[in-house]
C-alpha cells in the first residue's frame, strides 16, 4: 500500500478510513515486540496512516464474534476475509519520508510541500 502515491506520480498519501472483514489479523501491539497473529472472523472498526516511499504507517483496531476490540500497529500478514473497504487520500503536493527523531528514538514522519 505505500507504493500507492508512486503509482499515481506522487510521494505522499494517508488512509482516511478502512473498514472490512479480516480472516488473520497481524498487529503489534503498544510497547510491544512481537507482532500478535490471530486467525478467524475479525471485522475492521479503524484502519488509518500515512503512505509513504517508506512505507505505510497504519494502526487497526478490530473485533471478534464477542464485540472484544484490539487495536495496534498493523504488520504484513493479515488477510481480507470478505471485503476491505479503504479510502485513500493522494496528496500530489507533498512528500512523507521517515527520519530519525533524537527525542523519540524512532523514524518519525517527516512532511515536505512542494510546487506541482
Amino acid at each position: 500500500m505505500g507504493a500507492l502515491p508512486a503509482a499515481h506520480g506522487g510521494a505522499a498519501g494517508f488512509v482516511l478510513q478502512g473498514i472490512g472483514s479480516l480472516s488473520q489479523v497481524r498487529l503489534r501491539l503498544a510497547g510491544a515486540a512481537e507482532t500478535m497473529s490471530l486467525a478467524g472472523d475479525w471485522e475492521i472498526l479503524t484502519l488509518a496512516g500515512s503512505l509513504s516511499p517508506d512505507g505505510p504507517h497504519l494502526h487497526m483496531s478490530v473485533s471478534d464474534a464477542a464485540g472484544t476490540v484490539l487495536g495496534g500497529h498493523v504488520m504484513a500478514g493479515c488477510r481480507i476475509r470478505t471485503t476491505a473497504e479503504i479510502l485513500v487520500v493522494l496528496l500530489p503536493t507533498h512528500r512523507f519520508s521517515r527520519a530519525p527523531d533524537p527525542a523519540s528514538g524512532y523514524d518519525e514522519l517527516v512532511v515536505q510541500s512542494h510546487e506541482c
